[in-house]
């Protein structure tokens, strides 16, 4: 039997518990645990760490639990200050290691704290009903800070969407589902946010690292163009041309993008497979040799077969009549853009096939690095 994977609290969890536990000592409580409701209705306590009391300032901590999701943030501290002001509002901003928005796309202005709406919206709730609880008529300010926020986000999606200096206080649900293939296209909707404020209507999608450093190294394109999409390929193009894109570019290992020639768009192995067979029925229409269809069904890899069509002499012809499957699911796919195309290729062989279309849109975009 699976055994049920835990689910955790995001960072905007965190910093909504740290700045209550904060306002409540600050009007003179001591406590050591603290707790919100969640905007999925799930109650979360935890400890309150690092208790600071520095003049008319209070400062707490709360550990980020990641549960059983293998989030680069999770053990880290979520810190919250808070002050109280006389102008009787509520401000919440961020302070050291928490991001700054530089690009145009997402929720925050140019210019301000990563803080996402749904976590200031709990951050701001908590404090108010604490302040209104306590009849206190004064307003706060509330800072949140996150000391390893600006090396744990070298490993995030921030640098590239043009969050610097930190991390960002995530959240809608304030609960992280581990794995969540809904957390995963969120964040690709998001990319495709950044990407369409800030180059255009052409975007690139990639699978991942492979198809990055193919897109940066061979085809002399900026990553600022692209946006990686993990297996989820038939629902990248849809948000995609939700969002507005007219020009769509895949590239990817030909491991992955040959399943888009049988109009599979979710490339991952647990979804379909069925390399061997794309490979074994276009080679036989281009004539491949019985017994070499069968070494082909058998391979492990892609690359074996590559070998296999390079040695017989018809890895041009299997290729050409694979990518014309390509285009034609793509195009059904999405048939509201004006360009649509893809190029795959392997790490020892290069460029192995290219659509049309992909081939006007590589150029458009190097074209457009020349300006």
């Amino acid at each position: 039997m699976k055994k049920k994977l835990r689910q955790g609290f995001t960072t905007g969890t965190c910093a909504a518990i740290a700045a209550k536990a904060a306002i409540r000592i600050l009007l003179g409580e001591t406590i050591e645990k603290e707790w919100v409701m969640t905007p999925k209705g799930v109650r979360i306590e935890t400890d309150v760490l690092a208790i600071e009391k520095k003049g008319k300032t209070v400062t707490c901590a709360v550990r980020k639990d990641a549960g059983d999701d293998p989030d680069v943030t999770d053990g880290i501290l979520i810190y919250a200050s808070v002050v109280l002001t006389q102008d009787k509002k509520i401000t919440v901003q961020g302070g050291e290691g928490v991001g700054v928005v530089t690009k145009a796309g997402l929720s925050q202005k140019i210019g301000e704290s990563a803080i996402n709406p749904v976590p200031l919206q709990m951050i701001t709730k908590e404090v108010k009903e604490v302040l209104d609880k306590r009849g206190n008529f004064s307003g706060c300010k509330v800072t949140i800070f996150v000391p390893e926020g600006v090396e744990i986000a070298k490993k995030t999606f921030n640098p590239r969407l043009g969050i610097v200096g930190g991390i960002s206080i995530l959240g809608t649900t304030g609960i992280v589902e581990p794995m969540s293939e809904k957390a995963l296209l969120e964040s690709i909707a998001v990319s495709l946010n950044v990407a369409k404020a800030n180059i255009g209507d052409t975007i690139v999608l990639t699978p991942g690292n492979y198809g990055e450093d193919f897109i940066r190294d061979t085809l002399q394109i900026a990553l600022s163009n692209a946006v990686k999409c993990s297996n989820f390929i038939g629902e990248t193009i849809d948000m995609a041309v939700e969002k507005g894109f007219q020009n769509i570019l895949l590239v990817g290992h030909i491991g992955k993008l040959v399943k888009l020639a049988a109009g599979i768009m979710n490339t991952h192995s647990h979804v379909a497979d069925g390399r061997m067979e794309i490979f074994v029925a276009h080679a036989a229409l281009c004539g491949v040799p019985k017994e070499r269809l069968i070494q082909i069904m058998d391979c492990v890899t892609t690359d074996e077969v590559i070998r296999i069509l390079l040695e017989t002499n018809y890895l041009e012809c299997t290729m050409d009549s694979i990518m014309k499957k390509v285009q034609f699911h793509l195009e059904q796919r999405c048939l509201e853009v004006r360009k649509i195309g893809a190029i795959l290729f392997s790490n020892p062989y290069g460029i192995l096939g290219m659509t049309p279309q992909a081939k006007e849109i590589v150029q458009q975009l190097q074209a457009s690095a020349l300006k």
